[in-house]
């Protein structure tokens, strides 16, 4: 079992309270990733059908780099416990988001598997850690705390960051700093809505992809595809909800084209799946039982 050897600056008392929500946080974000990565059939991304439109992905890979990520989960939650906003605390969950991305490059190859959803869940998982229980509440929090600069973080641009600037987009900064709103306003309600309509759990969450695809404008799609892949993703997914969804013969078809369409343009809505598993990990939280005393 891979260990993590980090220290926690400025760390309360680690009390069994502490530890316990720990380990029941970073369970839940690693369970929304391998949920999110089993998901199937999603449009050109890993699932259990094969690597979509990747070449360097599979999903042993993807299960394998999310369950590293457990520990790092732990730690983020730990270092956050019952604390308040701060740019200290910004920087912490910084340094550790970075050792687990060197983990998981370690692991992988060099190949970016969970580099965004250490990000976005990172960030979510401390912000449960502080103590927000409502969903939106927790959103909202972590959006505060990604508005603090990391003064330690390295002064590179990443492919997400070139292509915002490019493109002049939000990116996956801009969408944690305006407190998640394509988790909060789109994907969440999108679930629920299709799973009171009759969908299968299945069906429900690509719904909640798909929703999450209409808008966003992936970087992901931008660096693999340009425009024409964020077109083709925005339309297509669109065009699966208006049909009824994938609970329909005619959305699942759709659905289809579009896993299709998006292959040959060999582009992959990974922002939008990075989202998806943030929007399975509130969801968990909104039906976990509390871990409080």
């Amino acid at each position: 079992m891979h260990s993590v050897t980090l220290e926690v600056p400025n760390l309360i008392q680690i009390n069994d309270q502490a530890q316990s929500q720990a380990a029941h946080l970073a369970s839940l974000a690693v369970r929304a990733l391998l949920e999110e990565a089993e998901l199937t059939p999603k449009p050109a991304l890993v699932d259990e059908r094969g690597p979509g439109a990747h070449t360097d992905l599979s999903l042993t890979l993807m299960r394998r780099s999310a369950r590293l990520l457990r520990p790092y989960f732990g730690v983020m939650a730990l270092a956050s416990f019952q604390k308040i906003l701060s740019q200290t605390l910004r920087e912490e969950l910084g340094a550790i988001g970075r050792a687990a991305e060197r983990s998981m490059l370690s692991i992988t190859g060099g190949v970016n598997t969970h580099r965004g959803a250490i990000w976005t869940l990172g960030l979510l998982v401390s912000a449960a850690a502080m103590g927000s229980r409502p969903v939106a509440a927790i959103a909202d929090c972590a959006g505060q705390l990604a508005c603090f600069p990391d003064r330690n973080a390295p002064n590179q641009l990443s492919n997400g960051l070139m292509v915002s600037r490019r493109y002049k987009v939000f990116g996956a900064a801009g969408e944690a700093r305006a407190g998640f709103p394509h988790i909060v306003t789109i994907g969440l309600p999108m679930l629920y809505r299709s799973r009171l309509q009759g969908a299968t759990e299945t069906q429900a969450r690509l719904d909640a992809l798909l929703a999450i695809m209409t808008s966003l404008n992936d970087t992901c799609l931008l660096h693999r595809g340009g425009l024409l892949a964020l077109k083709t993703a925005q339309v297509g997914a669109a065009a699966v909800l208006a049909a009824g969804g994938t609970a329909t013969a005619r959305g699942w078809s759709l659905l289809q084209r579009l896993d299709r369409d998006l292959i040959a343009l060999n582009a992959s809505p990974g922002g939008s799946a990075d989202l998806l598993a943030a929007t399975l990990f509130l969801d968990f939280i909104a039906n976990a039982p509390s871990t409080e005393n």
